[in-house]
Parts: C-alpha cells; structure tokens; sequence
C-alpha cells in the first residue's frame, strides 16, 4: 500500500493494518532469524569436517558455493525484513500523527474554554 492509501484509512483499520504488519515482520524476522543460525551452524560443520590447519578450513568454508547460495538467500531476506520494517515504522508514524494532530485540536481549545471561565469568576 501506498502512503496515501495508508492515510486516508479509518482508525480501525489503520491499526488492523499495523498489527498485520507487525505479524508480517514478526513471522519473517523468524524465519530470517533462523536460515541464519541454519547457515552458521552449517559453516560450523563444514569447518571441523575440512582437513588442514585453520587458514585451510577458512577458505574452503569460504569457497562453499552452497554455503554461499544460502548466505544470500539470508540477505535477501535481510532485504525483505527491512521493508516491511518500514511499512510497520510509516503506518505507526501515521498513527502518531494522527494522535499528535487530534491532540494539537484538544490544546488549543482547552485554553480558550479556561480563559473565558477565568474571564467570568472575574466579574
């Protein structure tokens, strides 16, 4: 969804917005979260299976092209997360606007209300 679209929608569905949002990150950060303790836990077992001194097992985990392949499906993912990261920050963003812009309408007929009443204890 765009901005707009975002912004043109009522309360209700702004916030049903935002809690989807956030299950959609939530669900995505698991699932990112997890290829990459999958990917670190394969390097590990490819680095004690490699014969040779340190140097040696660094390089042939490093030269994996399996291990490589997963490591940018991570990043993809990565990617993936950080967008709906935003979308989860605007549509929370809108909200707060939202809640600033009603309560800027609250203060500024508060003062109005009490300096009248201050205007009529006076007389």
């Amino acid at each position: 969804m765009t901005v707009e679209t975002w912004w043109q929608l009522s309360d209700v569905a702004l916030l049903a917005a935002y809690a989807d949002a956030r299950r959609r990150f939530t669900e995505k950060k698991l699932a990112r979260d997890t290829q990459r303790a999958r990917l670190e836990w394969l390097r590990a077992k490819a680095f004690a299976a490699t014969p040779g001194g340190v140097s040696e097992r660094r390089s042939a985990v490093d030269a994996s092209e399996d291990l490589a392949r997963k490591g940018q499906e991570v990043r993809e993912m990565t990617r993936d997360l950080d967008l709906l990261k935003v979308e989860v920050d605007i549509i929370a963003m809108i909200a707060r606007l939202r809640g600033a812009h009603a309560a800027s309408d609250a203060k500024t007929e508060e003062p109005a209300e009490s300096e009248g009443e201050d205007r009529n204890e006076g007389r």
